[in-house]
């Protein structure tokens, strides 16, 4: 399970978007969100991880 792009950060003049994913624990069954923030181009790869 993932959630979509959240939010588009803009520094100078690179672009940079943060994203946020469901990641279901091995060990307990929970899931806990993991975020990250990279070039848009990444994050679809990043989220089929």
């Amino acid at each position: 399970m993932a959630k979509k792009t959240v939010a588009t950060l803009q520094t100078s003049s690179k672009r940079l978007t943060k994203a946020i994913k469901m990641v279901k624990s091995p060990k307990t069954g929970a899931y806990t969100f993991v975020e990250s923030v990279m070039a848009p181009e990444s994050v679809n790869d990043w989220l089929k991880k």
